[in-house]
């Protein structure tokens, strides 16, 4: 695309649509996460120009997701039964957990191959500043596994972040009292990464390479 020297970019955000569906269809589609109007508008055209039978597809694939998609009742896991697939499989080893921030980060150790435990879904990392606090994660729930003496280890497979490190200061103190091995990954995910952003191969050394949590939190601790 031509760009004229000195044109005042277009902005989309003030920009009044030739129709009142169009800019409904837009409004909806920006309020995704990571997407701005420019991009809305775009995907927006571009549904429209596809055949009826196309988009009613795709709609009805959104309202299936919505209405059958369940959390699992064990690890918070994503599938359409109550108990997942990963919780039911007896070839997983139920002795170790790997306690993950979200299904994004849960996909991203799967795709490797190599970690055959099972995991824990926390639904998201404690932040004070957006007024996310311990009751608001599966906290309670992971601390209730733990109690059952098949687990034998914990494993922090959490974001490299402020967050992450807070989150699992807090979750390693809970477990004081408890027996079991509580260890992180080793710090081949670089600090302030999102997990779901490391390569495979990182994964795979950090999962092979984890430490023994309390060699780390010293340093990490808030």
């Amino acid at each position: 695309m031509t760009c004229i020297k000195g044109a005042t970019p277009v902005n989309f955000a003030f920009v009044e649509m030739p129709s009142r569906l169009i800019d409904r269809a837009v409004d909806q589609i920006a309020g995704l996460p990571g997407v701005g109007r420019r991009t809305a508008l775009r995907l927006a055209l571009h549904l429209l120009g596809r055949n009826e039978e196309d988009v009613r597809r795709f709609t009805e694939a959104i309202q299936d997701m919505k209405e059958g998609v369940l959390s699992c009742s064990t690890c918070g896991n994503l599938g359409e039964e109550e108990v997942c697939s990963i919780c039911l499989d007896d070839r997983r080893d139920p002795s170790r957990i790997a306690v993950v921030e979200d299904l994004r980060d849960l996909l991203a150790i799967e795709s490797t191959g190599h970690f055959k435990g099972r995991y824990h879904v926390l639904g998201g990392v404690i932040s004070p500043m957006d007024g996310v606090g311990p009751a608001d994660l599966r906290v309670e729930s992971l601390l209730m596994r733990v109690g059952d003496a098949e687990v034998k280890e914990l494993i922090f497979a959490l974001p490299t972040t402020m967050e992450g490190d807070t989150t699992a200061f807090y979750i390693n103190k809970r477990l004081q009292n408890t027996e079991v091995e509580v260890t992180t990954l080793a710090r081949g995910v670089a600090v302030g990464d999102e997990l779901q952003y490391a390569d495979e191969l990182t994964l795979i050394r950090s999962l092979q390479q984890r430490l023994p949590y309390s060699a780390t939190s010293n340093s990490s601790a808030p």
